[in-house]
């Protein structure tokens, strides 16, 4: 329900954001969130356009969560641009801006209690990043916990991470409702990330290679799951990389299927290009 919303306020502390939503309750407004680590691109853009069609508050929350980030991980270098965030978010009409510190979400340091993500959450991305997904659940969990939204939106191009969210969701009986936006791409394919302005002009065309492989994999479908796989391996080989993985998931289960499954299904995917590590997806309906 898009109405004119006031000047886009930013809130660094707590009970703060808060004592502004449960005003913002009590005159009837429903709230959604849209939780980034900031350095906005079009992709997030698309995420907060859909909050202000599905809620009367949209609060954005900008904030590098270190639980996420492993040994050796960028999160020193990760970048931080919270004024041109702002500006942008602010033209889309974004009342809050919640941005707190590190100190202010972890103020006795990184937390005891955590979220655990389970089997899948030591697989693809979190083979590669042990730990990523906990540290990701529990800040989400407390963004859910703190801002108490009505719906939170997430973006299809971190596949595990949204299967993880909405299971948490469901596993945690969150009274909120998970929406799920389509990945945002440029014109030649290549998926919107905050990573991508690491990439160099070189690394820029060779990091096709996942949308390309993407492709590949949708056209095999049909022809079933190994041909798929074979196919998008090629598109890999093409620009001489090689995939962290490439795999073929459940979307119920996010466990690899059955060599001879048939139906709808994930192709997900993850390289390091350069110094720079990128993944993508894209749904399939194999058989």
């Amino acid at each position: 329900m898009t109405t004119a919303a006031p000047a886009t306020r930013i809130v660094d502390a707590i009970d703060v954001l808060r004592g502004i939503l449960a005003e913002r309750r009590a005159g009837g407004a429903s709230v959604a969130l849209v939780p980034t680590m900031g350095a906005l691109h079009d992709g997030h853009l698309a995420l907060v356009r859909r909050a202000r069609e599905v809620a009367d508050v949209v609060v954005v929350s900008i904030f590098v969560n270190p639980l996420q980030f492993g040994e050796g991980e960028d999160l020193d270098r990760y970048p931080r641009t919270l004024d041109a965030d702002v500006a942008a978010l602010a033209g889309l009409g974004v009342e809050l801006v919640f941005a707190p510190s590190v100190a202010e979400m972890y103020p006795t340091g990184p937390v005891s209690t955590r979220v655990t993500a389970g089997e899948v959450g030591d697989l693809y991305e979190g083979a590669s990043r042990p730990g990523h997904f906990d540290g990701m659940l529990t800040v989400v969990s407390k963004l859910f916990h703190i801002a108490q939204p009505d719906v939170a939106v997430f973006g299809q191009k971190d596949a595990q991470q949204v299967f993880l969210v909405k299971r948490m969701v469901r596993d945690l009986d969150l009274p909120l409702r998970v929406e799920i936006v389509p990945t945002v791409r440029e014109a030649d394919g290549l998926a919107l990330s905050s990573r991508n302005r690491y990439l160099s002009s070189d690394d820029r065309g060779a990091a096709l290679a996942l949308s390309e492989s993407l492709r590949a994999a949708e056209r095999a479908a049909a022809d079933g799951v190994a041909e798929a796989l074979a196919e998008a391996d090629a598109a890999f080989g093409a620009h001489d990389l090689q995939p962290d993985y490439l795999v073929i998931v459940d979307p119920e289960t996010f466990l690899p299927v059955a060599d001879d499954a048939t139906g709808d299904a994930i192709v997900i995917v993850a390289a390091r290009v350069g110094t720079t590590r990128l993944i993508d997806n894209a749904r399939v309906r194999l058989g």
